[in-house]
């Protein structure tokens, strides 16, 4: 929990992250950040098709659509908390000579979004009689 709270404050604040280690080839710097950029778009693709699913799938029950809708978006602000947390992992590792941290959240992220897409496959297949 202590390494939590510590982590979350240098969100915040990055420039302490220099107080650790040395610095890195900026190389591995700048690739660290485009990978952040990634998972930030990512998020905001989940988070508008979270949007899109609640807004364009009239006919789909109340409860189907707030389950799919949802699913997207709390993907998707997971998905932009981890970035930021992961960004920060990945240079503080570089920054101590340390392997780069691994993570599971891809796999949950794709299971996630493997199952509303499948979801939807149905309702687009099967249709949805909602009358």
């Amino acid at each position: 929990m202590i390494d939590f709270v510590r982590s979350l404050r240098l969100w915040f604040a990055p420039q302490r992250i220099k107080e650790e280690g040395e610095t890195p080839d900026y190389r591995f710097s700048l690739a660290n950040e485009r990978t952040f950029l990634a998972w930030i778009r990512t998020a905001l693709a989940l988070i508008g098709g979270g949007f899109a699913v609640d807004q364009f799938l009239p006919d789909l029950p109340r409860a189907v659509k707030a389950t799919m809708a949802l699913g997207l978006l709390v993907a998707g602000v997971l998905c932009a908390l981890r970035a930021v947390n992961h960004w920060m992992r990945c240079e503080q590792a570089m920054r101590r000579g340390e392997d780069l941290p691994v993570t599971r959240f891809p796999t949950v992220l794709s299971l996630v979004v493997a199952v509303v897409a499948v979801a939807m496959v149905v309702v687009v297949i099967f249709g949805w009689e909602g009358k």
